[in-house]
């Protein structure tokens, strides 16, 4: 099976009642370096995603 897209799923929040976590100024700054090494001038969702899933959990939630 083949799987969908981030763009074509759900919201997962919606779901599980998960709230986002913003991504902090340094997050920011590498997901648009990424954006830029690609050619594009702003980070896109994949971008985004991709600095988010390299987060390490916070003292609170360990």
């Amino acid at each position: 099976m083949v799987e969908k897209p981030p763009w074509k799923k759900s919201n997962p929040r919606k779901k599980a009642g998960n709230k986002s976590k913003r991504l902090t100024p340094a997050e920011k700054a590498a997901a648009k370096r990424a954006a830029k090494k690609a050619g594009r001038r702003y980070p896109n969702l994949v971008d985004n995603m991709r600095v988010a899933a390299t987060k390490k959990p916070s003292a609170k939630t360990r």
